[in-house]
C-alpha cells in the first residue's frame, strides 16, 4: 500500500474554530520544542488542504513569519522542499545556499539568503500524510545534517502526525486558520528583550518587521516621534527607506541569524548607519550618524546612495525574470506585471498593447476601472499617440506629467483615463517590436535616470515573456481545435441505453492529450463502446489518437469480435512506426440478449453497478498495451447486462495522481458509485470526478464513459 493523503471531514464553524484553537495550541507545543532539541531557529507547519491539492501554512516559529507570507499557500506539485517531502515521504534536507540554488531555484531567487534547511512529511503509522514540518538553521550550520538532528526531526515529525491524526479520528480536525498562527514564546517586555541585545539608542524589531520599541534617541535620527513608528515597518513609515535593498538587509538577517549592516540616506543630507543584531525573537537595529559618510561629502554622496540603490533595482529585475519563467499565456504575463512591477515602482495602472492587422490591440490591463481601457482597443496604427509610437518604435518614452504628454499629443484620448503619470515601453525581441507596456501612475512621477534604465530593462523582460506567451496561446488555440476535431461532438442515441460522458482536460502543460471514447452502431441490435488513452500530452499523442479510433471505427463496422479488433488495432500501430504506447478497453454490447463482450488491452478495469446496487470492478483477462508485442492476442470476457445495469468506463487520469495509492483510488471509486450509481448519469459523472478531486487541478487528461441497460 502506497501513502494515503487524508482529507479530514469539515466540522460546523464554531466546532472548527474552536477545535482549531486547541488543535493548534498542541502543534505549537511540539513545534517549541525544536527550537531546543534541535537547536534550529526558524520552522513551521504546513497541513494538506481539504482537496489535497495545497499545502497550508498552519504555524510558524520564529523568523519563518517574516518570509512566509508568499508562501502561506503551496501547490502539492510546487518545485520546493516542502511540496518535495509530501510527494516523496522523504525527509528533504537543503544544505545552504548553493544547495538550494541548484536544486530548488526559484527558492533561492525569492529567498537569497544563507540557511540550512530540513523538511520532514507528517506521517502516521497507517501511512497516512498530514502535511509536513519544516525548521531551519543559520547560515553558519555544518552543510550536512548530524544523526541526533535527523532522529530530533524524526521524533517532532511522528509526534505531529499522532496529535493530528488523533484530532481527525475525534471528529475535530486541525485546520489552518485564516493566517498562520505563532509558536514563539511571547516576550512580556520588548524593551528588556532590546536591552538584552545592545544596550544603546535603538529599535527592537519583531518578527513581522514592525517596530516593537524604540528609543528616543533612535526616534530623534530617523526624524519621526515614537508613536509615529510604534508598531509600523520602517519602509512603510519611512519614505526614504522604501528601497527594497533595506528591507533586504533585515530579511537577511533574520533568516541567516547573521548581523549586517548598511547606510542610508535621511533627506536631506543626513547619512545614518544602521546595525542589525538579530535573534530567534527579532532583531535589533543599532542606528548612529554615519559622520565619515556624511561630513562635508556633497560630492561623493549621491555616488554612495546609487551604490546602496543599485541592489534594489536588481532585485526588482531578478524577482521578475524569476515570476515571468512560470508565465504561460500572455493574461499570466499581464497579472506577473501587474502583482510585480506596479506596486514596486509605484504605479496605478497597467495595460500591454500588441499591434495587430494595422491596429493596436490591448491584450490585458490590470487597474483602470472596467470598460475605460476597452475604448481605446483598435486603435489605427496611423492615429498619433504615445501608445501606437512605442509599439512601432523601440524607443520608450516617460512622462511625468499631463501636461507633458497632451504637449506632444495634444489630439490623444487616452488622457481621460484619469492618470497623472505614463511610461510607455517598447516590448522589443530578436530585434521586433511586438508591443507596448504602459505603467501608468494616479500622481505625477519623476523618472530618475536609474528607474527609466530600470524599467527599459524590465521591458526586455516582459517581451521575452509575452512573444512565449503569445505562441503558446497559439498552439493552445490549435491543439485545442485538433483535440475537439478528433473527439466525437455527441454520442448517438442508442434504444436500450442510456450514454453519459465526461472529458477534462490535462491543466498541465498544452492540455491536449490522448484520451479518447466513442460509441458505434454496429448493428440493428448492437453497439461497441470503446476508451482509450494514448501516451503523452502533446499534438503526437492525439493525432496518434484520432488514427486509433478510425481504426477501431473500421474495424467495428466489418463486424469483428473486441478480441479482433484490438489485435488489428494493435498489428495497424505496429505498421505505423511509432513509438508510442496506448491503452484501450473494446464493449461490443448485445441489446437484445442484454449481455457484452470485453476485451482490455492494458486499460483500467471498468466498473459494474447492478439493478440490486452492489457495486464491484470487473476481472477481464487483461491483455498487453498496444503497440508493445505485434502479435499479442486479447481474450474476451462474456458480461450480464439486466436492464438497470450501469458500466463505468475510464482512464487512469481518473485515478491516478501523484502520491496517491492506486488500489485505495480503484476502492474509493467503487464505493462512489455503490452511493450514486442510482442516480441519473448527469449526476453520477459529476460525483465520480468529484470524488477524485479533479475539480480544477489535473495532472492527466480524464475521459469517463457511462452506459446503462434500460428498457428498449
Amino acid at each position: 500500500m502506497g501513502v494515503q493523503w487524508h482529507p479530514s471531514p469539515k466540522p460546523g464553524p464554531e466546532a472548527a474554530e474552536a477545535s482549531a484553537g486547541r488543535g493548534l495550541e498542541a502543534v505549537a507545543q511540539l513545534l517549541r520544542t525544536a527550537a531546543d532539541r534541535l537547536d534550529a531557529h526558524n520552522g513551521g507547519v504546513y497541513l494538506l488542504s481539504e482537496d489535497r491539492q495545497l499545502l497550508e501554512l498552519a504555524m510558524t516559529l520564529g523568523a519563518a513569519r517574516q518570509f512566509s507570507r508568499p508562501w502561506q499557500h503551496i501547490s502539492v506539485s510546487s518545485p520546493v522542499p516542502v511540496a518535495e517531502a509530501v510527494r516523496s515521504g522523504q525527509v528533504v534536507w537543503v544544505g545552504g545556499a548553493e544547495d538550494m540554488a541548484r536544486r530548488f531555484p526559484r527558492v533561492a531567487v525569492a529567498m537569497p539568503y544563507g540557511f540550512c534547511l530540513a523538511a520532514a512529511p507528517l506521517v502516521t503509522r497507517r501511512r497516512t500524510v498530514y502535511g509536513c514540518v519544516f525548521v531551519l538553521w543559520p547560515a553558519a550550520h555544518p552543510p550536512e545534517m548530524s544523526r541526533w538532528e535527523r532522529d530530533g526531526l524524526d521524533t517532532l515529525a511522528v509526534r505531529l502526525a499522532e496529535v493530528l491524526a488523533e484530532a481527525a479520528r475525534a471528529g475535530r480536525p486541525i485546520r489552518p486558520g485564516s493566517r498562520p498562527a505563532a509558536a514563539d514564546h511571547c516576550s512580556a517586555d520588548p524593551l528588556a528583550a532590546m536591552a538584552a541585545r545592545l544596550p544603546e539608542g535603538i529599535c527592537d524589531i519583531d518578527l513581522d518587521g514592525r517596530l516593537a520599541a524604540v528609543t528616543p534617541a533612535a526616534a530623534e535620527l530617523l526624524g519621526e516621534p515614537v508613536e509615529r513608528l510604534l508598531g509600523s515597518r520602517p519602509w512603510a513609515v519611512l519614505p526614504w527607506l522604501r528601497d527594497p535593498v533595506y528591507e533586504y538587509h533585515c530579511r537577511a538577517a533574520v533568516i541567516s541569524g547573521q548581523s549586517t549592516s548598511f547606510v542610508a540616506l535621511r533627506p536631506p543630507d543626513r547619512w545614518l548607519s544602521f546595525e542589525l543584531f538579530p535573534d530567534a525573537s527579532g532583531l535589533t537595529a543599532r542606528i548612529v550618524t554615519a559622520d565619515a559618510v556624511g561630513r562635508g561629502r556633497s560630492t561623493g554622496a549621491p555616488a554612495e546612495r546609487a551604490m546602496h540603490t543599485r541592489p534594489g533595482a536588481l532585485y526588482h529585475l531578478l524577482h521578475l525574470a524569476s515570476a515571468l519563467t512560470e508565465a504561460i499565456s500572455v493574461q499570466d504575463v499581464v497579472s506577473m506585471i501587474s502583482e510585480q512591477i506596479v506596486p514596486a515602482f509605484g504605479g496605478q495602472a497597467v495595460a500591454v498593447l500588441i499591434p495587430e492587422g494595422g491596429r493596436l490591440r490591448i491584450a490585458g490591463h490590470r487597474g483602470y476601472r472596467p470598460g475605460l481601457v476597452d475604448q481605446f482597443d483598435s486603435t489605427p496604427l496611423t492615429e498619433p499617440t504615445p501608445g501606437v509610437q512605442a509599439s512601432t518604435n523601440p524607443v520608450p518614452a516617460f512622462f511625468e506629467t499631463r501636461a507633458e504628454l497632451e504637449r506632444l499629443y495634444p489630439n490623444r484620448h487616452e488622457t481621460q483615463d484619469g492618470m497623472a503619470a505614463w511610461a510607455y515601453l517598447p516590448l522589443v525581441t530578436s530585434r521586433r517590436v511586438i508591443g507596448t507596456c504602459v505603467l501608468a501612475f494616479a500622481e505625477p512621477h519623476h523618472f530618475d535616470v536609474e528607474e527609466r534604465a530600470v524599467l527599459t530593462s524590465l521591458g526586455g523582460l516582459i517581451a521575452q515573456a509575452l512573444d512565449r506567451a503569445r505562441l503558446y496561446d497559439t498552439k493552445l488555440v490549435l491543439a485545442h481545435g485538433l483535440q475537439e476535431s478528433l473527439l466525437p461532438r455527441a454520442l448517438p442515441a442508442v434504444p436500450g441505453l442510456e450514454i453519459g460522458a465526461r472529458y477534462l482536460p490535462c491543466t498541465e502543460g498544452m492540455d491536449v492529450g490522448g484520451d479518447f471514447y466513442d460509441l458505434i452502431r454496429v448493428g440493428p441490435d448492437s453497439v461497441a463502446v470503446v476508451i482509450g488513452d494514448v501516451q503523452g500530452h502533446n499534438v503526437n499523442a492525439a493525432a496518434l489518437m484520432g488514427q486509433i479510433r478510425t481504426a477501431v471505427r473500421a474495424f467495428a463496422a466489418a463486424d469483428a469480435d473486441p478480441s479482433t479488433v484490438l489485435s488489428r488495432t494493435n498489428r495497424l500501430l505496429a505498421d505505423l512506426d511509432t513509438a508510442l504506447l496506448a491503452s484501450c478497453a473494446y464493449l461490443r454490447v448485445d441489446l437484445a440478449r442484454r449481455e457484452a463482450w470485453l476485451a482490455d488491452a492494458g486499460h483500467p478495469v471498468p466498473l459494474w453497478h447492478g439493478p440490486d446496487g452492489r457495486a464491484d470492478a470487473l476481472e477481464p483477462l487483461i491483455g498487453t498495451l498496444l503497440n508493445v508485442d505485434p502479435a499479442a492476442e486479447y481474450p474476451q470476457v462474456r458480461i450480464d447486462l439486466p436492464i438497470g445495469t450501469t458500466l463505468v468506463l475510464y482512464t487512469d487520469g481518473l485515478v491516478d495522481t501523484p502520491g496517491a495509492d492506486l488500489d485505495r483510488a480503484l476502492v474509493d471509486l467503487t464505493a462512489t458509485l455503490a452511493r450514486h450509481g442510482g442516480e441519473p448519469l448527469d449526476r453520477l459523472a459529476d460525483a465520480l470526478v468529484d470524488q477524485a478531486g479533479h475539480g480544477e487541478y489535473r495532472t492527466d487528461d480524464v475521459a469517463l464513459l457511462l452506459i446503462r441497460s434500460v428498457p428498449r
